[in-house]
Protein backbone atom coordinates (compact mmCIF):
# COMPACT_ATOMS: atom_id res chain seq x y z
CA UNK A 1 0.00 0.00 0.00
CA UNK A 2 0.83 3.34 -1.10
CA UNK A 3 -0.87 5.29 1.76
CA UNK A 4 0.33 5.17 5.12
CA UNK A 5 -2.08 3.52 7.53
CA UNK A 6 -2.82 5.65 10.70
CA UNK A 7 -3.01 3.97 14.07
CA UNK A 8 -4.67 6.14 17.04
CA UNK A 9 -2.63 5.26 20.52
CA UNK A 10 -3.58 5.79 23.68
CA UNK A 11 -1.05 7.51 25.21
CA UNK A 12 -2.30 7.61 28.89
CA UNK A 13 -3.12 3.63 28.86
CA UNK A 14 -1.18 1.70 31.00
CA UNK A 15 1.18 1.36 33.93
CA UNK A 16 4.15 3.48 31.90
CA UNK A 17 2.51 5.55 30.34
CA UNK A 18 2.78 7.92 28.75
CA UNK A 19 6.83 7.45 28.74
CA UNK A 20 6.93 4.42 27.00
CA UNK A 21 3.87 4.82 25.00
CA UNK A 22 5.69 7.90 23.50
CA UNK A 23 8.76 6.51 22.82
CA UNK A 24 7.12 2.95 21.15
CA UNK A 25 5.45 5.78 18.91
CA UNK A 26 8.88 7.18 17.90
CA UNK A 27 10.36 3.86 17.69
CA UNK A 28 7.74 2.69 15.28
CA UNK A 29 7.30 5.71 12.72
CA UNK A 30 11.09 5.37 12.50
CA UNK A 31 10.71 1.49 11.10
CA UNK A 32 7.01 1.30 10.07
CA UNK A 33 5.22 3.12 7.15
CA UNK A 34 2.77 4.56 9.50
CA UNK A 35 1.10 7.69 11.06
CA UNK A 36 0.20 8.08 14.53
CA UNK A 37 -2.43 9.58 16.22
CA UNK A 38 -1.28 10.13 20.09
CA UNK A 39 -4.27 10.47 22.16
CA UNK A 40 -4.51 12.15 25.55
CA UNK A 41 -3.52 14.89 27.87
CA UNK A 42 -1.00 17.43 25.09
CA UNK A 43 1.11 18.77 27.76
CA UNK A 44 2.23 15.63 29.14
CA UNK A 45 2.58 13.33 25.82
CA UNK A 46 4.33 17.05 24.20
CA UNK A 47 6.71 16.99 26.89
CA UNK A 48 7.61 13.13 26.32
CA UNK A 49 8.13 13.87 22.22
CA UNK A 50 9.95 16.59 22.99
CA UNK A 51 13.01 14.19 24.12
CA UNK A 52 13.66 12.76 20.81
CA UNK A 53 14.34 13.59 17.09
CA UNK A 54 11.64 12.16 14.62
CA UNK A 55 9.92 13.12 11.48
CA UNK A 56 7.29 15.41 12.39
CA UNK A 57 4.53 15.24 10.00
CA UNK A 58 4.49 11.48 11.11
CA UNK A 59 2.91 12.23 14.70
CA UNK A 60 -0.07 13.95 15.86
CA UNK A 61 -1.12 14.78 19.37
CA UNK A 62 -4.83 15.26 20.03
CA UNK A 63 -5.70 16.34 23.34
CA UNK A 64 -7.49 13.89 25.45
CA UNK A 65 -8.07 15.53 29.34
CA UNK A 66 -9.61 12.66 31.44
CA UNK A 67 -8.02 8.85 31.92
CA UNK A 68 -10.31 5.69 32.81
CA UNK A 69 -8.99 3.88 35.41
CA UNK A 70 -8.49 0.21 35.71
CA UNK A 71 -10.71 0.29 39.14
CA UNK A 72 -13.93 1.56 36.60
CA UNK A 73 -16.44 0.24 36.02
CA UNK A 74 -16.21 -0.24 32.25
CA UNK A 75 -20.04 0.98 30.68
CA UNK A 76 -20.34 3.08 32.89
CA UNK A 77 -16.83 4.91 32.51
CA UNK A 78 -17.26 4.96 28.49
CA UNK A 79 -20.64 6.58 29.27
CA UNK A 80 -19.32 9.70 31.70
CA UNK A 81 -15.61 9.86 30.00
CA UNK A 82 -16.51 11.17 27.04
CA UNK A 83 -12.86 13.11 27.33
CA UNK A 84 -11.10 10.46 28.02
CA UNK A 85 -8.51 8.98 25.53
CA UNK A 86 -9.68 5.34 25.24
CA UNK A 87 -13.11 7.47 24.02
CA UNK A 88 -11.50 9.63 21.94
CA UNK A 89 -9.15 7.10 19.96
CA UNK A 90 -11.91 4.91 19.50
CA UNK A 91 -14.25 7.58 18.31
CA UNK A 92 -11.38 8.31 15.69
CA UNK A 93 -11.54 4.57 14.69
CA UNK A 94 -15.06 5.13 14.21
CA UNK A 95 -15.11 8.27 12.26
CA UNK A 96 -12.33 7.23 9.55
CA UNK A 97 -9.88 9.17 11.17
CA UNK A 98 -7.54 6.35 11.86
CA UNK A 99 -7.45 2.62 10.86
CA UNK A 100 -6.86 0.98 14.08
CA UNK A 101 -6.74 1.82 17.71
CA UNK A 102 -3.97 0.63 20.35
CA UNK A 103 -4.49 0.70 24.23
CA UNK A 104 -2.83 -0.48 27.38
CA UNK A 105 -5.34 0.87 29.32
CA UNK A 106 -8.32 -0.93 31.20
CA UNK A 107 -9.29 -4.28 29.51
CA UNK A 108 -12.71 -4.34 30.40
CA UNK A 109 -13.04 -0.31 29.21
CA UNK A 110 -11.34 -0.66 25.89
CA UNK A 111 -13.57 -4.02 25.06
CA UNK A 112 -16.92 -2.06 26.18
CA UNK A 113 -15.93 0.93 24.71
CA UNK A 114 -14.83 -1.39 21.37
CA UNK A 115 -18.66 -2.78 21.26
CA UNK A 116 -20.48 0.27 21.82
CA UNK A 117 -18.20 2.92 19.97
CA UNK A 118 -16.43 1.14 17.28
CA UNK A 119 -19.28 -1.88 16.32
CA UNK A 120 -19.28 -5.72 15.76
CA UNK A 121 -19.23 -6.25 11.79
CA UNK A 122 -22.12 -7.44 10.36
CA UNK A 123 -23.02 -11.08 10.79
CA UNK A 124 -20.32 -11.60 14.00
CA UNK A 125 -22.19 -12.39 16.95
CA UNK A 126 -19.69 -12.34 19.53
CA UNK A 127 -16.04 -10.16 18.30
CA UNK A 128 -13.24 -12.55 20.07
CA UNK A 129 -9.81 -10.89 21.52
CA UNK A 130 -6.85 -13.33 20.22
CA UNK A 131 -3.69 -13.90 21.61
CA UNK A 132 -0.70 -15.67 20.25
CA UNK A 133 1.09 -18.27 22.22
CA UNK A 134 4.57 -19.48 21.32
CA UNK A 135 4.98 -23.02 20.87
CA UNK A 136 7.74 -25.56 19.96
CA UNK A 137 7.12 -24.82 16.31
CA UNK A 138 6.62 -21.04 16.09
CA UNK A 139 2.92 -19.80 17.66
CA UNK A 140 -0.86 -20.73 17.45
CA UNK A 141 -3.39 -18.24 17.56
CA UNK A 142 -6.06 -18.64 20.67
CA UNK A 143 -9.45 -17.64 20.29
CA UNK A 144 -11.19 -16.48 22.75
CA UNK A 145 -8.76 -15.15 25.43
CA UNK A 146 -11.20 -13.39 27.77
CA UNK A 147 -13.63 -11.14 25.76
CA UNK A 148 -16.12 -13.57 25.98
CA UNK A 149 -16.71 -15.80 29.29
CA UNK A 150 -19.96 -17.27 28.62
CA UNK A 151 -20.30 -18.64 24.63
CA UNK A 152 -22.52 -20.63 22.44
CA UNK A 153 -21.16 -23.36 19.78
CA UNK A 154 -22.37 -20.76 17.09
CA UNK A 155 -19.33 -17.96 18.22
CA UNK A 156 -16.72 -21.03 18.78
CA UNK A 157 -17.20 -21.94 15.15
CA UNK A 158 -17.05 -18.18 14.49
CA UNK A 159 -13.77 -17.46 16.03
CA UNK A 160 -12.82 -20.88 14.20
CA UNK A 161 -13.34 -18.52 10.76
CA UNK A 162 -11.45 -15.21 12.00
CA UNK A 163 -8.93 -16.85 13.73
CA UNK A 164 -8.10 -18.51 10.27
CA UNK A 165 -8.43 -15.24 8.03
CA UNK A 166 -5.90 -13.93 10.66
CA UNK A 167 -3.45 -16.59 10.74
CA UNK A 168 -3.36 -17.11 7.05
CA UNK A 169 -2.89 -13.35 6.32
CA UNK A 170 -0.60 -12.46 8.75
CA UNK A 171 1.79 -15.59 9.77
CA UNK A 172 1.20 -16.94 5.73
CA UNK A 173 -0.13 -20.14 7.10
CA UNK A 174 -2.24 -21.52 3.93
CA UNK A 175 -5.23 -23.38 5.31
CA UNK A 176 -4.38 -23.23 9.36
CA UNK A 177 -5.37 -25.99 11.33
CA UNK A 178 -7.82 -25.43 13.80
CA UNK A 179 -8.55 -27.24 16.79
CA UNK A 180 -10.92 -27.07 19.96
CA UNK A 181 -9.81 -26.72 23.70
CA UNK A 182 -10.85 -30.22 25.55
CA UNK A 183 -9.99 -32.44 27.72
CA UNK A 184 -9.68 -35.26 25.97
CA UNK A 185 -8.98 -35.97 22.13
CA UNK A 186 -11.81 -37.93 21.49
CA UNK A 187 -15.26 -36.54 19.31
CA UNK A 188 -17.17 -37.89 22.46
CA UNK A 189 -15.56 -35.68 25.35
CA UNK A 190 -16.00 -32.55 26.39
CA UNK A 191 -19.11 -30.78 27.91
CA UNK A 192 -22.55 -30.01 26.44
CA UNK A 193 -20.53 -26.77 24.31
CA UNK A 194 -17.57 -28.27 23.23
CA UNK A 195 -19.78 -31.21 21.72
CA UNK A 196 -22.31 -29.04 19.79
CA UNK A 197 -18.83 -27.17 18.66
CA UNK A 198 -17.07 -30.15 17.33
CA UNK A 199 -20.32 -30.59 15.26
CA UNK A 200 -20.30 -27.61 13.78
CA UNK A 201 -16.32 -27.28 13.09
CA UNK A 202 -16.63 -30.80 11.55
CA UNK A 203 -19.37 -29.79 9.07
CA UNK A 204 -17.56 -26.52 8.16
CA UNK A 205 -16.35 -25.76 4.75
CA UNK A 206 -14.69 -22.91 5.62
CA UNK A 207 -11.63 -23.89 7.97
CA UNK A 208 -9.62 -26.92 8.35
CA UNK A 209 -10.69 -28.65 11.07
CA UNK A 210 -7.99 -30.86 12.91
CA UNK A 211 -10.36 -32.09 15.75
CA UNK A 212 -9.84 -31.38 19.56
CA UNK A 213 -6.87 -30.65 21.60
CA UNK A 214 -5.97 -30.89 25.25
CA UNK A 215 -4.14 -28.08 26.89
CA UNK A 216 -0.67 -30.06 27.52
CA UNK A 217 -0.57 -30.32 23.54
CA UNK A 218 -0.87 -26.48 22.96
CA UNK A 219 3.09 -26.13 23.50
CA UNK A 220 3.98 -28.75 20.70
CA UNK A 221 2.18 -26.68 17.72
CA UNK A 222 -0.23 -29.17 16.73
CA UNK A 223 -2.85 -26.37 15.36
CA UNK A 224 -2.72 -23.11 14.20
CA UNK A 225 -5.52 -21.58 15.54
CA UNK A 226 -7.42 -22.82 19.02
CA UNK A 227 -10.87 -22.53 20.04
CA UNK A 228 -12.19 -22.35 23.39
CA UNK A 229 -15.05 -19.93 25.53
CA UNK A 230 -13.38 -17.06 27.12
CA UNK A 231 -12.81 -18.30 30.31
CA UNK A 232 -10.83 -21.14 29.43
CA UNK A 233 -8.93 -19.32 27.15
CA UNK A 234 -8.06 -16.42 29.39
CA UNK A 235 -7.06 -19.22 32.07
CA UNK A 236 -4.90 -21.16 29.18
CA UNK A 237 -3.28 -17.26 28.97
CA UNK A 238 -2.36 -16.82 31.93
CA UNK A 239 -1.32 -20.18 33.38
CA UNK A 240 1.10 -20.07 30.31
CA UNK A 241 2.01 -16.74 30.70
CA UNK A 242 2.99 -17.80 34.71
CA UNK A 243 4.85 -20.93 33.99
CA UNK A 244 6.70 -19.61 31.23
CA UNK A 245 8.28 -17.43 33.20
CA UNK A 246 8.77 -19.68 35.87
CA UNK A 247 10.96 -21.84 34.20
CA UNK A 248 13.07 -19.00 32.92
CA UNK A 249 13.52 -18.19 36.55
CA UNK A 250 14.81 -21.27 37.12
CA UNK A 251 16.58 -22.09 34.75
CA UNK A 252 18.56 -19.07 34.90
CA UNK A 253 19.28 -19.74 38.60
CA UNK A 254 20.18 -23.44 38.05
CA UNK A 255 23.00 -22.10 35.11
CA UNK A 256 24.22 -19.37 37.45
CA UNK A 257 24.98 -20.98 40.67
CA UNK A 258 27.92 -23.06 42.01
CA UNK A 259 30.28 -25.41 39.12
CA UNK A 260 27.37 -24.23 36.49
CA UNK A 261 28.64 -20.14 36.64
CA UNK A 262 31.61 -21.01 33.83
CA UNK A 263 28.72 -22.67 31.39
CA UNK A 264 26.52 -19.79 32.04
CA UNK A 265 29.00 -17.15 30.09
CA UNK A 266 28.34 -19.70 26.65
CA UNK A 267 24.81 -20.39 27.12
CA UNK A 268 23.81 -16.69 27.74
CA UNK A 269 22.93 -16.23 23.70
CA UNK A 270 20.91 -19.37 23.54
CA UNK A 271 19.19 -18.24 26.97
CA UNK A 272 18.23 -15.13 25.21
CA UNK A 273 16.88 -16.53 22.13
CA UNK A 274 14.48 -18.87 24.19
CA UNK A 275 13.34 -15.77 26.38
CA UNK A 276 12.65 -13.93 23.65
CA UNK A 277 10.20 -16.95 22.08
CA UNK A 278 8.38 -16.55 25.09
CA UNK A 279 8.21 -12.57 25.64
CA UNK A 280 4.95 -11.09 24.53
CA UNK A 281 6.42 -7.57 23.82
CA UNK A 282 7.37 -9.45 20.31
CA UNK A 283 3.60 -9.55 19.28
CA UNK A 284 2.56 -6.48 20.70
CA UNK A 285 -0.65 -7.24 22.17
CA UNK A 286 -4.02 -9.03 21.43
CA UNK A 287 -6.24 -8.30 18.80
CA UNK A 288 -10.37 -7.71 19.26
CA UNK A 289 -11.23 -9.77 16.34
CA UNK A 290 -14.78 -9.57 14.73
CA UNK A 291 -15.02 -5.77 14.89
CA UNK A 292 -15.74 -2.50 11.51
CA UNK A 293 -11.91 -1.63 12.53
CA UNK A 294 -8.96 -3.17 14.48
CA UNK A 295 -8.77 -2.79 18.27
CA UNK A 296 -5.94 -3.94 20.01
CA UNK A 297 -5.29 -4.64 23.47
CA UNK A 298 -1.85 -4.25 24.74
CA UNK A 299 -0.79 -5.82 28.05
CA UNK A 300 -1.11 -3.09 30.66
CA UNK A 301 2.69 -2.98 31.89
CA UNK A 302 4.11 -2.69 27.89
CA UNK A 303 6.78 -0.57 27.32
CA UNK A 304 8.35 0.68 23.73
CA UNK A 305 9.12 -2.26 22.33
CA UNK A 306 5.58 -3.85 23.20
CA UNK A 307 3.85 -0.48 21.80
CA UNK A 308 5.69 -0.83 18.66
CA UNK A 309 4.99 -4.26 18.06
CA UNK A 310 1.40 -3.44 18.91
CA UNK A 311 1.66 -0.71 16.04
CA UNK A 312 3.53 -2.75 13.68
CA UNK A 313 0.33 -5.38 14.17
CA UNK A 314 -1.97 -2.92 13.19
CA UNK A 315 -0.20 -1.71 10.21
CA UNK A 316 -0.02 -5.27 9.51
CA UNK A 317 -3.74 -6.30 10.09
CA UNK A 318 -4.86 -3.00 7.79
CA UNK A 319 -2.61 -3.92 4.88
CA UNK A 320 -3.92 -7.13 4.50
CA UNK A 321 -7.61 -6.41 4.74
CA UNK A 322 -8.53 -8.53 7.49
CA UNK A 323 -12.17 -6.53 8.11
CA UNK A 324 -13.01 -7.43 4.36
CA UNK A 325 -11.59 -10.90 4.46
CA UNK A 326 -13.55 -11.90 7.48
CA UNK A 327 -16.96 -10.38 5.93
CA UNK A 328 -16.67 -12.44 2.88
CA UNK A 329 -15.49 -15.77 5.28
CA UNK A 330 -18.76 -14.92 7.76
Amino acid sequence: MDKKVIVALDAMGGDLAPVEVVKGAVDAIKELKVVIKLVGRQEAVNAELAKYEYPKECIQVIHAEEVIGTDEVPTSAIRRKKNSSLVVGLNLVKNGEADAFVSAGSTGALLTGALLIVGRLEGVERPALGTCLPTKTGVTFLLDSGANVDCKAKYLEQFAKMGSVYVENIFGKKQPKVALVNIGAEKEKGNALTKEAYELLEVSEDINFAGNIEPRSIPFGDADVIVCDGFVGNTILKLAEGLSKTLIDIIKEEITAGAYKFAAAMLKTPFKNVKKRFDSDEIGGAPFIGLKSLVVKAHGNSNARAIKNAVRQCVLFTEADIVEKIKDKL
